[in-house]
C-alpha cells in the first residue's frame, strides 16, 4: 500500500453536511495510531491466549484478559473490603423546632465555640441532662451558592448516568447509542441522531456551540445562556467531541414517533446534557442558623432554589428539594419540640454497580471508552461475578463468585505484577506514547513480552491443578470412580476416566417422571408429557427420544422489539428477533421479505477480553 497516495475521512457524525465536509479534508493515515492499535492487539493476544489457556488448565476459569481481570480484581477488593469491615459507633443530638408551620431540626456542632461531637451513650446523656428546651438565636449566616457545571456525555458518563437513571446496562446503552449514531428516517431522509458514542472527549463542535446557544436564547431566554467549557483528564485521546445530538432543532418530542422507546429515553437523556452543558448554572441561597443555650451551639441548614439555571432541562432527569428554614432574627427564643441522641454506625463500602464500576475504570486508567461495555459483559459470561439486586434497591450490584474468587486468587499469586492497577494503567499510557510517536512498538512489546513469559513459565510449573472432587460412587459402564466436574451449565457428575468413558450421571430433574399434559402425541399415539427445556417449558411426546414431536401451540409467543428504522428492501419496520446464535435485526414482514441487517463489527474492543 503505497501511503502517499492513500486517504482516509474522518467523521463524527453520520450527517449529510459531516460526510461532505470529511471527503473535502481527506487526510494520510497515521501510521503512529495503526501500530499503537497493532501494539493493543498483540498484548491482548498474548496475555489473553495464553493465561486463558492456562487458567482452563489449571482451575478450569473459561478465560482472562488484559483489562478483564483488572475489572475482576476490582470487584474482589471491593468485597474483601466489606467482609473485614468492623462498623463504628457514632452518635449525634439532635433538636426538633417548628416556626409559623415548617418544621426543622438543628444538630450539635459546637461546645464553647470549639467542634464537638458525642461518641458514646454516655457522652450523649450527660450532654441531655444539661439541656432544656429554652434556645436563642445566636447567629445568622447567607451564602450564595452555585451548581457546578455540566459537561457533555463521554462514553463512560453516559452508561453511568444511563444505569442510573434510565436502568439500562452498559451493553444496552451501547446497543441503543449504536442505533441513534446510526440514525433513523426523517424528512430528509437517513439521518444520524447523535455524534459517535466512543469518545473520552468533553469537546464541541464550534458549530454546535453556536446553534445550541441561540436555541437555548430563543427558547428560555437570555440569561439561560452559560459559557462553554471543556473538561478532558490527561489520558484523554480526544479523538472525537463529547456526545451530543447532532442538530440541536430536532429536539426528543419532534422525533419521537420515529424512535422505540428505548432510543426515545436514551436521546432525551443525550440530548438534555448536552444542552445543559452550554446554560447557565443553577443559583442557590444557602443559610445556616445557630440555636445556643448553656456553651452548646446547634446547628440548621436550609436552602432556596433562585434561579434553575440548566436544571430547567435537567429537572426530570435530577430532581432537588428545597430545604426551608423559616424567618428567624437574631436573640429570637425558640423552645424546642423534642431534643434527643441518635445512634449510628459507619457503613461498609458499597459493592459496585456497573456504572460504579465503569466509573472506576475511567479515573483508574483501565480500558478505553470502546471496551468498558465489553469488559462489563465479559466478566458476567465468564460466571466470575453475578449482577443482583438488593432488597433495598432498584439497581444490580456486583458479588464475585467463588469462581471468580479463585480466578483473583491465582492470577494475585503468579501474575501479581502484570495483573493490577496500576500496570494496566501504565501499559494504556504507553499505548497513548506509541500513538503520539513517542515510544516504539517494538521496544514496548519486547519489555511486556519479556517480563510474561518468565512468570507464564513459573505459573505453568508452580500453580497447583484443582482435581476434580469425588463422589465416591462408581461408574455404571466401565468401574471409575465418579467426580463432580464444572460445566458451561454448572457442575455435573460425570466418569473420572473421561474421555475414554464418557458416562454422565442425570440430575434428579432428569430422573423424575415428567407430568402428563393431558392429550395423546398426534404422530404415534402415546400420552403428551410437560418438559422443561434451555428455552423454558414445553410440551412434547413421552416417548421422545423415539418420537420427537413438540406441541408447537404450548410455547411461549414474545413479540419481537420495534428497532424505529425502515426496512430498506420493502419499508417495512425493523425488529429485533432472538435467533439460535443471539439477537438479531430483519424485517417485520418476514416471510415476505426476508432483510436482514448485517451485524456491526465491534470496534476496538479486545478479543482477550470479549
Amino acid at each position: 500500500m503505497d501511503l502517499e497516495k492513500t486517504q482516509r475521512v474522518v467523521f463524527n457524525e453520520i450527517t449529510k453536511p459531516a460526510v461532505l465536509e470529511a471527503f473535502n479534508h481527506p487526510r494520510h493515515v497515521d501510521m503512529d495510531m495503526v501500530r499503537s492499535q497493532e501494539a493493543r492487539r498483540i498484548l491482548d493476544r498474548i496475555l489473553g491466549f495464553k493465561l486463558s489457556k492456562l487458567l482452563q488448565a489449571k482451575i478450569k476459569s473459561r478465560s482472562a484478559g488484559r483489562v478483564q481481570s483488572v475489572a475482576l480484581k476490582l470487584i474482589v477488593e471491593r468485597e474483601n473490603e466489606i467482609k473485614s469491615f468492623v462498623p463504628v459507633e457514632k452518635w449525634s443530638i439532635l433538636a426538633k423546632f417548628i416556626k409559623d408551620g415548617i418544621e426543622f431540626d438543628a444538630e450539635l456542632s459546637k461546645f464553647n465555640g470549639k467542634s464537638f461531637k458525642v461518641s458514646t451513650k454516655a457522652d450523649t446523656d450527660e450532654v441531655l441532662s444539661k439541656l432544656t428546651p429554652e434556645f436563642t438565636v445566636t447567629s445568622i449566616e447567607e451564602k450564595d451558592g452555585k451548581s457546578e457545571h455540566r459537561y457533555p456525555y463521554i462514553t463512560s458518563t453516559l452508561q453511568q448516568d444511563a444505569a442510573n437513571k434510565l436502568y439500562f446496562s452498559a451493553k444496552k446503552t451501547m446497543n441503543v447509542a449504536q442505533k441513534l449514531y446510526d440514525g433513523s428516517a426523517q424528512k430528509d431522509g437517513q439521518e444520524g441522531l447523535i455524534t459517535y458514542m466512543r469518545t473520552d472527549s468533553t469537546r464541541l463542535s464550534e458549530q454546535f456551540v453556536h446553534s445550541a446557544r441561540s436555541f437555548i436564547e430563543s427558547t428560555y431566554g437570555k440569561h439561560y445562556v452559560g459559557s462553554y467549557k471543556v473538561k478532558n483528564e490527561d489520558n484523554s485521546q480526544d479523538a472525537h467531541e463529547a456526545i451530543r445530538p447532532t442538530h440541536i432543532e430536532m429536539t426528543p418530542e419532534s422525533i419521537k414517533d420515529t424512535l422505540s422507546e428505548d432510543s426515545y429515553k436514551l436521546y432525551s437523556l443525550i440530548y438534555a446534557c448536552a444542552l445543559a452543558s452550554l446554560m447557565s448554572a443553577q443559583k442557590i441561597k444557602n443559610m445556616t442558623v445557630l440555636l445556643s443555650q448553656s456553651g452548646y451551639d446547634f446547628s440548621a441548614k436550609g436552602s432556596k432554589v433562585e434561579f434553575d439555571g440548566f436544571y430547567k432541562v435537567l429537572g426530570k432527569y435530577e430532581q432537588r428539594q428545597d430545604k426551608m428554614l423559616p424567618k428567624l432574627e437574631l436573640d429570637e427564643k425558640l423552645t424546642s419540640l423534642t431534643t434527643e441522641g441518635k445512634q449510628s454506625f459507619t457503613n461498609p463500602p458499597s459493592r459496585y454497580t456497573e456504572a460504579k464500576l465503569i466509573e472506576a475504570m475511567e479515573e483508574n486508567g483501565i480500558g478505553r471508552p470502546s471496551t468498558y461495555a465489553t469488559i462489563v459483559d465479559t466478566i458476567v459470561e465468564r460466571a466470575y461475578v453475578t449482577l443482583e439486586k438488593t432488597e433495598t434497591s432498584k439497581v444490580k450490584y456486583f458479588f464475585p463468585t467463588e469462581q471468580g474468587l479463585l480466578t483473583d486468587t491465582k492470577l494475585g499469586e503468579h501474575f501479581s505484577s502484570l495483573i493490577n492497577v496500576a500496570y494496566t494503567a501504565k501499559m494504556e499510557e504507553e499505548l497513548d506514547q506509541i500513538a503520539e510517536g513517542t515510544l516504539n512498538q517494538l521496544d514496548a512489546l519486547t519489555s511486556f513480552y519479556d517480563t510474561f513469559d518468565g512468570l507464564l513459565k513459573q505459573a505453568n510449573e508452580n500453580m497447583e491443578k484443582i482435581q476434580p472432587v469425588k463422589t465416591g460412587k462408581i461408574c455404571p459402564q466401565c468401574g471409575h470412580e465418579l467426580v463432580i466436574r464444572k460445566g458451561k451449565f454448572g457442575d455435573f457428575t460425570a466418569c473420572s476416566d473421561y474421555p475414554t468413558c464418557k458416562y454422565i450421571e442425570k440430575s434428579e430433574n432428569d430422573k423424575k417422571e415428567p407430568e402428563l399434559a393431558g392429550g395423546d402425541c398426534p404422530t404415534c399415539g402415546k400420552p403428551l408429557v410437560k418438559r422443561i427445556g434451555r428455552f423454558g417449558p414445553f410440551v412434547s411426546c413421552s416417548d421422545y427420544p423415539t418420537c420427537k414431536y413438540i406441541h408447537k401451540e404450548n410455547r411461549v409467543k414474545t413479540e419481537p422489539e420495534l428497532t424505529g428504522e425502515k426496512c430498506p428492501l420493502c419499508g417495512g419496520y425493523l425488529v429485533v428477533r432472538k435467533g439460535r446464535f443471539g439477537p438479531f435485526v430483519s424485517c417485520g414482514n418476514y416471510p415476505k421479505c426476508k432483510f436482514i441487517k448485517p451485524k456491526d463489527k465491534k470496534e476496538g474492543a479486545d478479543k482477550s477480553d470479549a
